[in-house]
């Protein structure tokens, strides 16, 4: 038997090692994904005041604090019993979009690009950035450091911080916009739309001129039929912030749709001894297993994801550009892996457009922040879309108003069975017996896990119990000459 180890996995937010057995013909036996880290929180939020959590939870990431703000402010609002104010809601989605805007920008350029820009055999140390940046010029790669500022700094204005953000109050807001900032807001939001558009025709130029590229994304071993999840607003478009989930089969048929207090009755968890990863699959149909098709639990929580849950984007530009995607590849929905990175400009698209629609609605200036509390209700539960998938917070308190459980099912948590399975897919279709197994060949492999943006800082929240340590001793050639154990 034959092993390949990638190690570590590059281009992602954590830590992750997939290793690839083979049999002694030379075909893919099995492959097996691990995550050696772990975020706790649940557990650290116990025993908080409940309108701290907000703050505490954006520690679990440095990429997508803000989503995890947002969905534990909902989860609170809903704690205490309250709704935020309109003009609340809205200060909190265009700091939403503007947190969409900056992390779909830094996937694209910085960790999906160098492999469909410079090519998935490009030398290693061209394929980063820099070598994006050789590519499409210095202009361009000033541009993507200006816009992705931008967007930080319209987070920090709303947020307090860019990264450790204080936005969120039960039932509010903790800060309003003033009219002066509104009109700046307004013109750096035209720029991300302008932006959006050069991006697009970035993918159209080099990628989908590409004929090789996009027969690896129609035709290559980077296909996953599996069920489809996203928010959507009331007329089933794709809304970040607010909604109802809604899942699609692999056909593209509505499975369910429900509120956020109801998803434990649509998905549950299961947990692994192997893993700090859950395993969130779609309950009513239960849990069969790592496969595809139209009776597995599985589903997909992604950027391409969302837009095969829904029947449109809400903003007109992306609502052209979802259209020729789906033109492009056939109709819907769509179950190729890579082109997670055409939905993922499809959605920056819509961030951009929705960012510019806040930011022109001159209400938005109200000085009406904070619905008044008079209650703890002592349940709530928040749902937005993060930037990689669907995420949830969950937690109980006491009457006090401390968190006495807590629960989150986060956007890289949904994808994870899907991962394991794509990788596994990628691997059997690119490795047979007589294949030269070179570096290029596992970058290929690792694209399978890149077209998800995944997020191990976020996502590893199941404790096995103990906690596991492997110590390996290595000579030096690298070689592992004793292991010590301890479960």
């Amino acid at each position: 038997m034959k092993q390949y180890t990638i190690d570590p996995v590059t281009r992602l937010e954590g830590h992750g090692k997939i290793d690839i057995f083979c049999n002694d013909e030379g075909d893919v036996d099995n492959v097996y994904f691990q995550v050696p880290e772990l975020r706790g929180f649940e557990k650290f939020c116990e025993g908080r005041r409940i309108e701290d959590v907000p703050k505490i939870v954006t520690k679990i990431c440095g990429v997508c604090p803000g989503c995890h703000h947002m969905a534990a402010g909902k989860a609170v609002d809903m704690v205490f019993g309250v709704e935020p104010t309109p003009t609340a809601k809205k200060i909190r989605e265009l700091f939403y979009m503007a947190h969409f805007v900056h992390s779909h920008i830094a996937h694209f350029y910085a960790l999906g690009a160098p492999d469909f820009v410079l090519g998935p055999d490009a030398p290693a140390a061209e394929r980063n950035i820099l070598g994006v940046i050789a590519k499409v010029g210095v202009e361009t790669g000033k541009e993507v450091i200006k816009q992705r500022r931008i967007a930080q700094e319209i987070q920090a204005l709303l947020g307090g911080h860019q990264t450790h953000v204080v936005l969120n109050a039960p039932g509010g807001v903790n800060k309003g916009l003033k009219e002066a900032e509104r009109l700046d807001i307004v013109e750096k939001a035209k720029g991300f739309v302008e932006f959006s558009k050069f991006s697009l025709k970035i993918f159209n130029d080099i990628v989908l001129a590409n004929k090789t590229y996009v027969d690896l994304i129609v035709n290559g071993p980077y296909s996953l039929k599996l069920h489809s999840m996203g928010l959507v607003d009331a007329n089933n478009k794709v809304n970040f912030y607010d909604g109802k989930v809604r899942v699609v089969d692999t056909l593209g048929k509505e499975l369910y749709k429900y509120s956020p207090r109801e998803y434990r009755d649509y998905v549950a968890e299961r947990v692994e001894p192997w893993t700090y990863l859950k395993f969130p699959y779609l309950k009513k149909i239960g849990w069969k297993g790592m496969v595809e098709g139209q009776d597995s639990g599985v589903y997909q929580a992604t950027p391409l994801s969302r837009l095969n849950a829904s029947d449109g984007m809400a903003t007109p530009i992306a609502q052209i550009e979802y259209e020729r995607m789906y033109s492009t590849l056939g109709g819907k929905p769509v179950h190729a892996t890579l082109a997670m990175h055409w939905a993922r400009l499809v959605e920056l698209m819509y961030a951009s457009e929705r960012c510019l629609e806040l930011a022109m609605d001159k209400d938005i200036c109200s000085t009406d922040l904070k619905t008044k509390i008079d209650k703890i209700v002592g349940e709530g539960v928040g749902i937005v879309e993060a930037q990689r998938g669907t995420l949830t917070h969950h937690y109980w308190t006491d009457e006090k108003g401390l968190v006495t459980k807590a629960n989150l099912i986060v956007g890289t948590t949904n994808n994870n069975a899907a991962i394991c399975m794509s990788l596994k897919k990628a691997a059997q279709g690119l490795i047979k017996k007589g294949t030269v197994v070179n570096e290029g060949i596992l970058n290929m492999i690792e694209m399978a896990f890149r077209a998800y943006d995944p997020c191990f800082s976020c996502a590893t929240h199941s404790l096995p119990g103990q906690m596991p340590m492997i110590l390996s001793l290595r000579d030096k050639e690298g070689n592992i000459t004793q292991s010590l154990k301890r479960d």
